[in-house]
């Protein structure tokens, strides 16, 4: 990945819906500029997006279609904060108004508003809110410190409230539950309850807002922390929302006769803990109303919800490809990445290249090249896309980031501008991703393209048309129904290449009421920049367990025979060849190889094909026995190290650790199939050496070649 910086600004930006389409159907283009003005729109084709000097090449192409050859760009703001509102339009408060919640605040010391009623006219009535850590409920004019003393942050509070409007008077309490630490008791023992007097006979009510405030007449998403089993009562109507209701949608249900049902904006956490999880259950299914809460944060940002800028209809004939917006205006520009897919009913190629967009979703607006992570450093030195990201919070975090208040991020979304996904943007994910795709269109063989998301909604039928699928660079994020469908599709002779590097790791989930998000729990072990609190292992998304799929009885040995073993960061390195690969029936791979001293993979971007994160071939951990290992990599320097999940206490490793190998293995699958590994983030960078006339070229070619062959594999005899 580049350090080298630019000296102007980013000032261009977009997404699209969705990212990966089929020719003939439309999409949009959403975009935003810091200058606003006029720009040239054009569609083109990317065969390869890395600038670097040791890929082959930036190359793309521009492509007729029906796009406008200008647009006008306007600064589109980005406003992150999820919140929830309830439309209370037609309820009048004549005699009474009261409500009562659980809070638990995870930012104290910061001015925050927790809950907002507003009458027929958007105007504020009652405004629950935090300041330095002191509760206050605002009644028009009049604010009432329920009790002087801060709450104590991560600690569950229920504050009640009641407007007698006949009287003028509101009271209101502050009480909180025994914990289960005497010492933290000492000064949480008491309740607290005043009173004032209020200039209140009655109100028409509009809009309850939860987690946030209004601004001039729009709900804005204002609190870090949990709320928990909100109620109102309105003279003699009472709402009762259960908030571990439609826990993967965006509904918040009243359990009161009214059914005043509300919404969730910005995708706040579900499926968390609230103030009656007593820990003797740790799956939400199974006492959902200990989970009646929900985690909002003021960086959440599930939808940008910017206006179109424009619409292309994808010609039916247009090939299967990465494909791009690139917006220009003077020296700005901007290229907004999709996939097409083949058109509906069209003829496909045996092969296709399937891009991570699970991967891509995770890792959207990563921060780890100037914030740092375990396993990286910071940077100073950024490209515009980074350093936009920098200067720009409001995007939204990855999933490999902490929100301010320390929670994990667990929702990811693409419906924002997500400025790692561009061409030459970082050295992970899609521009290693783009190396792999111009390599697949050297050997000439034909591929289309196909995404993560296509599997998820479509299962078997999105890889029926195929016989070889190759993966790309790091396929680390996969859905349940992601990899039944991969299994499925194997046992019906599909041929897998799996040029890269840990790969299905970790299980993530999707939701029909999010289009476009994805959630993730890291639970249980794992390489992990943040981990699940107490209670909160299971997805939201449909309630499954979440963590490793190691850890979920189906490791990544059994899909691809190799599993995650090591990640470092520093010079990549070689494989040594194992010589009994050479007559065994694996041979052919090595048509056309000549090993130099033993050793393939010598040099590449990164320095050689085996590095940043390696896999390992285990029989123990699934491995097929029958698999042929063509090439073992184990030279690598101390920043290589084994995961974390391979220990069972601290250790005190002997270098070199045996564990940390990345084996290069192939094997025959039910029907006719096969698979072959790379087992090595860094194999893409090998590729291209020489002018793709190189050993790790020539042998990914002769097994796209062979593999593309229908001629079925035959399996060893027993």
């Amino acid at each position: 990945m580049s350090d080298t910086p630019d000296d102007i600004g980013k000032l261009i930006t977009g997404y699209c819906e969705p990212w990966s389409v089929r020719a003939g159907e439309p999409l949009v283009l959403r975009a935003s500029s810091h200058a606003p003005g006029p720009a040239e729109l054009s569609l083109v084709r990317i065969s390869c997006g890395d600038p670097t000097k040791a890929g082959p090449g930036f190359a793309e192409i521009e492509v007729a279609s029906d796009l406008p050859s200008s647009v006008e760009l306007v600064d589109q703001p980005l406003l992150p904060g999820s919140y929830g509102t309830v439309d209370l339009s037609g309820l009048a408060a004549t005699a009474s108004l009261g409500f009562s919640l659980d809070v638990l605040l995870t930012l104290p010391d910061e001015a925050q508003t927790i809950m907002t009623i507003g009458d027929a006219d958007g105007r504020a009535v009652v405004q629950l809110s935090a300041s330095d850590g002191v509760v206050v409920i605002r009644v028009g004019e009049t604010e009432l410190i329920v009790r002087p003393r801060p709450v104590a942050s991560h600690r569950w509070y229920t504050v009640h409230c009641n407007l007698d409007l006949a009287t003028g008077t509101v009271q209101a309490s502050l009480t909180t539950e025994p914990s289960a630490s005497p010492g933290r008791d000492l000064f949480e023992s008491d309740s607290a309850e005043t009173s004032a007097t209020i200039d209140l006979t009655s109100v028409s009510l509009g809009q309850l807002v939860l987690g946030g405030r209004v601004d001039n007449g729009r709900a804005v998403g204002d609190f870090d922390g949990r709320i928990g089993r909100p109620s109102l009562l309105v003279d003699d109507d009472r709402m009762n929302w259960q908030l571990h209701q439609d826990m993967a949608g965006r509904s918040i249900v009243d359990a009161g006769p009214l059914e005043r049902h509300g919404e969730f904006h910005q995708l706040p956490t579900r499926a968390i803990t609230g103030s009656t999880w007593d820990g003797t259950e740790q799956r939400w299914t199974h006492s959902p109303d200990q989970w009646n809460a929900v985690h909002f944060h003021k960086d959440d940002l599930y939808d940008a919800g910017w206006t179109e800028t424009a619409t292309v209809t994808l010609p039916t004939n247009l090939p299967s490809g990465i494909y791009a917006f690139r917006l220009q205006s003077g020296d700005q520009s901007d290229r907004i990445p999709f996939f097409v897919r083949p058109a509906e009913n069209a003829v496909t190629n045996d092969v296709a290249l399937l891009m991570s967009s699970a991967t891509y979703i995770a890792y959207a607006n990563h921060r780890m090249l100037f914030e740092g992570a375990d396993f990286i450093g910071s940077r100073t030195r950024l490209r515009p896309e980074h350093d936009y990201i920098r200067s720009h919070p409001e995007l939204g975090r990855s999933m490999y980031e902490n929100h301010p208040d320390g929670s994990g991020v667990m929702f990811s979304s693409r419906l924002r501008p997500v400025l790692n996904l561009r061409p030459g943007a970082d050295g992970w994910n899609f521009t290693p991703d783009t190396d792999i795709n111009a390599f697949l269109e050297h050997t000439g063989v034909g591929h289309d393209v196909i995404a993560d998301e296509d599997i998820h909604a479509e299962g078997l039928a999105a890889l029926a048309p195929y016989r070889v699928i190759v993966t790309s660079s790091h396929p680390e994020y996969w859905s349940t129904t992601m990899l039944d469908a991969l299994a499925e599709w194997q046992r019906g002779g599909g041929r897998l290449m799996y040029l890269g590097g840990n790969g299905f790791y970790w299980r993530v989930a999707f939701s029909d009421a999010w289009p476009g998000a994805m959630e993730l729990r890291r639970a249980e072990d794992g390489v992990r920049n943040w981990q699940t609190g107490d209670g909160e292992s299971y997805h939201a998304f449909g309630g499954e367990y979440g963590g490793m799929w190691r850890r979920n009885g189906r490791p990544p040995n059994e899909v691809a025979g190799v599993g995650f073993a090591a990640q470092g960061f520093g010079r990549a390195t070689h494989f040594d060849v194992e010589p009994d690969s050479f007559a065994s029936r694996a041979a052919w791979i090595w048509h056309g190889v000549e090993p130099e001293d033993g050793k393939i993979g010598t040099s590449g971007l990164g320095g050689g094909a085996a590095g940043q994160e390696i896999d390992r071939y285990d029989t123990r951990l699934g491995s097929p026995e029958h698999a042929v290992v063509l090439a073992s990599a184990t030279q690598f320097g101390p920043d290589m190290v084994r995961t974390k999940e391979e220990f069972e206490g601290s250790v005190d490793v002997t270098l070199p650790d045996p564990y940390v190998r990345g084996d290069v293995i192939f094997y025959e699958t039910p029907g006719g199939g096969a698979v072959f590994s790379a087992s090595s983030i860094s194999w893409f960078g090998a590729l291209a050496r020489n002018g793709y006339d190189n050993d790790i070229a020539q042998m990914t070619t002769n097994v796209v070649r062979r593999f593309a062959d229908p001629a079925p594999f035959e399996p060893p005899a027993t």
